[in-house]
């Protein structure tokens, strides 16, 4: 999970405060000297971690806290407003252009992910209703153009190209005369990076800022290089000028050095983050979100947000009225299944959910996605008789399912024996809430 290592550690030190029904100086500087050890073991910067510290002590120490009923309580309080605050304090949008196009230029170091992340924005305009435009500017980087390419073609998206042979200026000057005269409203320009910061990069950069006059420029560092994101992030901006950080492979970061540095060292914000390799894991940052989900808190808004953009309203009405006569089938249990999953790894999203964090025998749990390949494969396998009623599938048909889909007689046991339990499940939430209504989340 996002933060893993960070969030069990500052947990552990705040809950320590929870018991206690009166505090002191001594415990709150107790509890802090743990969460500032905390903050340095998962790589923030340390002059951050001294002001952040400082920050707390002063408000936890004062009347506000020592003369409340619930004083442990009031410390987390003030720790998840200064993590916000921290990180940002609220949401940095994009800017829009008065008359479009609205130019976003990326850049960044080689490796951080800046192609992909070209078609992820894309694809997070797209569902906003706009158009964009997907600009080839890296010529140096073998197949970097042909990366973007195949991107676009996924996404359905446009990808504007003048070849390798080209100078990155005049592409992006071309690019621009081509969204005008096409009615694309977003030109996303991929940049060249390099292993290093060098001059003659960042002359590049400047020369094509200069021709195409971007909206937005946005910095893509990878998260998983903590401090040193922070670094390249100050560098960036002293010889460009950013308006914005996009951190990539925060899921795969339980640190968390770089998001909680960046704001406070460079003052440019997190506008996004990469939260998988899918070409929808890209999310708008919310300080506010991702403090309360460190402190366990959970993230209810983004999980209602993925439902939402992942859940079709008709199956899950569909879905209801079967749950209620009694007719869920293998079929629904199969369609469930993919609508949750397309939401994100599921164990980002028991994250998302308040104190989910704490219960001890989910607090390591690692989702074995290929066991849910398994299950669909072995659904799959299955003729649409024996996915409706699959009392009938009696030990050749196991067999036969098993050998369709590569996996053995114990696995469609283990499948079929589930779904038994789930209806049993289903039959007896049915029966305690008769007269009632369920939700309209789907489960299974």
């Amino acid at each position: 999970m996002v933060f893993q290592s960070l969030a069990e550690k500052l947990q552990s030190a705040l809950d320590k405060l929870k018991g206690k029904g009166k505090l002191t100086e001594k415990d709150v500087k107790a509890a802090l000297r743990e969460v500032k050890m905390a903050l340095l073991e998962a790589d923030v910067n340390f002059k951050v971690v001294k002001d952040f510290v400082k920050k707390i002590q002063e408000r936890a120490v004062g009347h506000e806290v020592m003369e409340s009923l619930t004083p442990g309580q009031q410390v987390i309080k003030i720790v998840n407003d200064e993590l916000t605050q921290l990180m940002g304090g609220t949401q940095s949008k994009l800017t829009v252009a008065s008359k479009p196009p609205t130019v976003v230029m990326l850049v960044g170091l080689q490796g951080a992910g800046k192609t992909t992340t070209c078609g992820k924005l894309a694809r997070v305009l797209e569902k906003q209703g706009r158009r964009p435009l997907l600009v080839a500017a890296d010529i140096y980087r073998p197949a970097a153009i042909k990366q973007l390419q195949v991107l676009g073609e996924r996404l359905d998206i446009p990808v504007f190209s003048m070849g390798d042979q080209t100078n990155p200026i005049d592409i992006a000057k071309g690019a621009l005369s081509y969204a005008e005269s096409h009615g694309r409203d977003y030109l996303i320009i991929d940049t060249a990076g390099r292993l290093h910061i060098n001059e003659e990069l960042m002359n590049e950069l400047k020369e094509i800022k200069a021709a195409v006059k971007p909206h937005e420029i946005l910095l893509v560092v990878d998260a998983m290089t903590g401090q040193d994101a922070v670094n390249v992030a100050e560098k960036f901006d002293e010889a460009l000028g950013i308006d914005g950080v996009i951190l990539t492979k925060l899921d795969g970061d339980a640190r968390g050095g770089a998001a909680l540095s960046i704001r406070a060292v460079t003052g440019k914000p997190i506008k996004f983050v990469g939260m998988g390799e899918k070409l929808d894991a890209l999310e708008p940052f919310h300080p506010d979100r991702m403090a309360s989900r460190i402190l366990g808190m959970g993230d209810v808004l983004s999980l209602i947000e993925k439902a939402q953009q992942s859940i079709d309203l008709k199956k899950a009405q569909e879905l209801e009225r079967k749950l209620k006569k009694q007719e869920f089938t293998l079929e629904d249990f199969l369609e469930q299944m993919k609508q949750v999953r397309n939401m994100g790894p599921l164990d980002q999203l028991l994250g998302m959910i308040p104190g989910m964090g704490k219960v001890k025998h989910l607090k390591n749990l690692q989702v074995d996605e290929k066991a849910l390949d398994h299950i669909e494969a072995i659904i799959n396998s299955m003729t649409i008789e024996e996915r409706r009623n699959p009392d009938i599938i009696n030990g050749s048909r196991r067999r036969r399912i098993a050998r369709g889909s590569g996996t053995s007689v114990q696995e469609v046991n283990r499948v079929l024996k589930q779904f038994n339990q789930l209806r049993k499940m289903m039959k007896q939430l049915n029966d305690m809430q008769k007269g009632g209504k369920f939700g309209r989340f789907p489960f299974f």
